[in-house]
């Protein structure tokens, strides 16, 4: 019997001139705390923990089955949660096409035994900076949102090291178009 498991996760993952936009807001927030490493900055859309290795077809099925345009992401928020003491980069209008793939990932995933959808509303960010202590002033008022054209969904899994999470892409699909 393989008891093998992998900690895994769909997201949003960022091509480079994205990612540079991602570490340069991360940069500017006033805040003591671990920051996300570069590689590691992206945007969930379902965690589902840890699945048995055998389970993975189920997943990347249910993942490359999600129909779901293409979409620009706007990212134009920054906020901290105390209680998760975390410091993070949001959408204050998500589009529509991003809560219709999240909700369409959810089914899918429930319909092949992964349990049933998250019921909290889905709250779209980036998590910048893990651990804050102290929260050192309002969060930064940005110059410009951060513009993602969102193309593709990436099953991710969370590797533990000595240094902390090392996140893997092992597969990537394509949206559709606008």
């Amino acid at each position: 019997m393989n008891t093998a498991v992998q900690r895994l996760f769909l997201a949003l993952w960022p091509g480079d001139a994205v990612r540079a936009r991602l570490m340069q807001v991360r940069d500017t927030v006033p805040a003591r705390g671990r920051p996300v490493a570069d590689a590691n900055l992206h945007l969930t859309l379902v965690f589902m923990g840890s699945v048995a290795v055998s389970r993975r077809p189920a997943v990347e099925a249910a993942a490359a089955g999600a129909a779901a345009p293409a979409f620009t992401l706007e990212l134009d928020q920054v906020g901290y949660w105390p209680r998760a003491r975390v410091a993070w980069l949001g959408s204050t209008a998500p589009p529509p096409a991003l809560t219709g793939l999240v909700d369409c990932l959810q089914t899918r995933l429930a319909s092949a035994g992964f349990g049933d959808p998250d019921p909290r509303p889905y709250r779209p960010h980036v998590t910048l900076l893990r651990h804050v202590d102290k929260r050192l002033g309002p969060p930064p008022a940005l110059q410009a949102p951060v513009t993602w054209p969102v193309s593709s969904v990436s099953l991710v899994e969370s590797v533990t090291c000595a240094a902390g999470a090392e996140y893997r892409v092992l597969h990537t699909w394509p949206l559709g178009g606008h």
